[in-house]
């Protein structure tokens, strides 16, 4: 048992240590485990011999993700998404099989072998690329989603390529089955219904199973899920939902099929309950904590014995493969017009090799399809390319995408016709309403964006505006800032707000800036910069809102208007000393600490201002007042 508490607090403690460092360094959370790995692995020799089966056991997390990932999907997004999955999945895996099975017959493999190890090729790291899609929010660009289209088909095509792998045995390596035995024995010590069963039985049972699991989730899970929910015991459902997805990956290697498609398939039958968040924000914390021992040990299994007299070889077929397999993907994506850097993201993200590459080429040693020596070395290029797979991102971000954002044919700005007593840089939500306002009470405005799209939409509804960059002195001169009243200042890059801000101010110090703050410091800093009137883009807003909260849960709308005009006085009072503060030591933790204590004041003020007998007098004997509504709803109807 204290082995067993050893080895955990190894794997635990390389995580904590590797991954925020990889995280702070920009290199990613996958790349920092792969390294964790490698360090308490073939370097320092913490962990060794058990590295394979916890593998085994850490796998169990890409189960976990594929059964996060079918909740997110409805099952008519999956039918929307057909074209995608069989043209661009269904041509990858082809056109990588067939590349990669002619060059290892140009290098003297079999046929058998050579399709064999094109299959294992083809496929694609789900976790890795998920999970990097996730942290560096990739998912919904266009890339992103061809990506997760490809990864999808990919899940899919294991169950036909395990029931391919067995007839390309090779009788040679059958007739030696003898020394395989303890490579096998593990394999062969599994439970299966459809290990004796003829191919007719097969396919039934295998229909079965499936049925079961999409029968069973659409009927039987709802009432189980309220039954255990009426426990009120949150460590229940979270024991329900492991049982759940446990339960089906085990019914799915009981019949030869794919735990990961099982639960796939059993995360998008439940993507539409209403327990679907509740399973999410359970099985999430296990998904990640397996992914992570999972990459751990891909690094911890890299043996540098073989790989040093194999190094040559390894090295080639490597990069070999990612080469391969990232022109077919750049070939797909003219195909398929993904344009720009989205192109680039498809192929990059999807050129290593996958974790299903570890069981198929067990599955294929099993099987007596590929000798074990070949095996052990594919399963390095496999690993070498997965750890490789961060880097590639890393090259994305630095590299191809910088460049394509500076070589983006952006139109030149407009040529400004029109001067205006006011300027308004950016029309956004915030710089639309203001210049609504303004237009409506007859005050010649002067609109600039950045933004081709808004500037097109703004002109439909006959709002006219001009594309350019208002940060440009050469655009401020075209668009009469010389002769303005006023610039007000909407743009949403808060840096760039207060650097116009400072020129205007040093420039043309008599034209007034009327600015948008993201925040309180960023408020500070347009004050800062010389700004002469700003406002927090939510804060009257949350102000109505908590103000209308209040009315609804039955305080007099006199009162509440009151509360929120004293909260908001109170405000104005601090907001100078917490400027000066911030002038002080906006660096300096002392700040944070005078903030708090203003913040406690505040509250104390607040209470002790709505106890008064002054305001409550004053409530009663105020006209034009109503009682609490008794219907809220119909209260906020009657104010619309």
């Amino acid at each position: 048992m204290t082995a067993y508490f050893i080895q955990a607090f190894i794997y635990l403690c390389a995580a904590v240590i590797a991954v925020p460092l990889a995280k702070r360094f920009g290199l990613g959370s996958v790349l920092g485990y792969l390294i964790a790995g490698v360090v308490i692995g073939p370097i320092v020799g913490l962990v060794g011999s058990e590295t394979n089966t916890l593998q085994h056991f850490a796998e169990f997390g890409v189960v976990m993700m594929l059964f996060l990932v079918g909740l997110e999907l409805e099952p008519r997004m999956l039918w929307d998404m057909r074209n995608k999955l069989m043209g661009l999945g269904g041509l990858q895996i082809g056109l990588t099989t067939a590349v990669i099975m002619a060059a290892g017959i140009h290098f003297g493999l079999g046929w058998s072998v050579a399709f064999t190890v094109g299959l294992i090729f083809a496929l694609s790291s789900t976790a890795i690329v998920l999970q990097t899609f996730s942290e560096k929010n990739l998912s919904k660009t266009e890339g992103g989603k061809n990506a997760f289209s490809v990864l999808l088909f990919q899940d899919i095509a294991v169950i036909p390529m395990l029931a391919l792998i067995p007839l390309l045995a090779l009788p040679e390596l059958v007739e030696k089955a003898q020394t395989l035995v303890s490579l096998a024995a593990e394999h062969n010590e599994e439970l299966s219904l459809v290990a004796e069963l003829p191919g007719w039985a097969y396919g039934i049972t295998v229909l079965l199973a499936i049925s079961s699991v999409v029968v069973g989730g659409h009927y039987l899970s709802r009432p189980l899920f309220r039954y255990v929910a009426s426990s009120g015991l949150r460590e229940i459902f979270t024991a329900t939902a492991l049982m759940l997805v446990i339960g089906i990956a085990a019914l799915m290697s009981l019949v030869g099929l794919s735990p990961a498609l099982g639960t796939f398939l059993a995360g998008v039958v439940l993507a539409n309950s209403e327990f679907r968040h509740q399973l999410e924000s359970n099985i999430e914390p296990f998904k990640g904590l397996l992914l992570g021992l999972f990459f751990i040990t891909v690094g911890a299994g890299i043996d540098f014995g073989v790989l040093a007299s194999n190094i040559g070889p390894v090295l080639g077929i490597t990069a070999g493969v990612m080469l391969v397999k990232a022109l077919i993907l750049l070939v797909l994506a003219f195909i398929f017009r993904i344009k720009n850097s989205d192109r680039w993201l498809f192929a990059l993200s999807l050129a290593q090799a996958g974790e299903f590459g570890f069981v198929l080429l067990s599955y294929t040693v099993q099987n007596h399809v590929i000798p074990t020596d070949l095996a052990q070395m594919l399963s390095l290029v496999v690993a070498l390319s997965m750890f490789l797979t961060p880097g590639l991102f890393i090259f994305f971000d630095k590299v191809i995408l910088p460049r394509y954002e500076e070589s983006e044919n952006k139109p030149e700005a407009d040529e400004i016709t029109e001067r205006g007593t006011v300027i308004i840089a950016g029309i956004g939500r915030f710089g639309q309403m203001v210049n609504r306002f303004l237009v409506a009470n007859k005050i010649k405005t002067v609109v600039l964006d950045q933004s081709v799209d808004q500037v097109a939409n703004l002109r439909k509804i006959n709002v006219k505006s001009f594309y350019g960059d208002a940060t440009q002195p050469d655009l401020l001169h075209t668009a009469g800032i010389e002769d303005a009243s006023m610039l007000v200042i909407a743009i949403d890059n808060n840096e760039r707000a207060v650097e116009l801000t400072k020129y205007i101010k040093r420039t043309y110090p008599k034209v007034m800036i009327f600015a948008r703050a993201f925040d309180r410091g960023h408020h500070f800093e347009l004050k800062h910069a010389g700004a002469d009137f700003i406002v927090s883009e939510t804060y009257h807003s949350a102000l109505e809102l908590g103000k209308e909260a209040l009315i609804a849960l039955g305080v007099h709308p006199f009162k509440a208007e009151q509360k929120k005009a004293t909260l908001r006085e109170l405000e104005l009072c601090y907001k100078d000393s917490l400027y000066e503060m911030w002038k002080e030591n906006s660096e300096d933790s002392k700040y944070s600490t005078h903030y708090r204590n203003l913040f406690i004041e505040l509250e104390t003020a607040i209470a002790k201002a709505m106890k008064s007998e002054h305001l409550d007098e004053q409530a009663r004997v105020e006209r034009g007042w109503t009682p609490p509504p008794k219907d809220y709803q119909k209260h906020m109807n009657q104010n619309k």
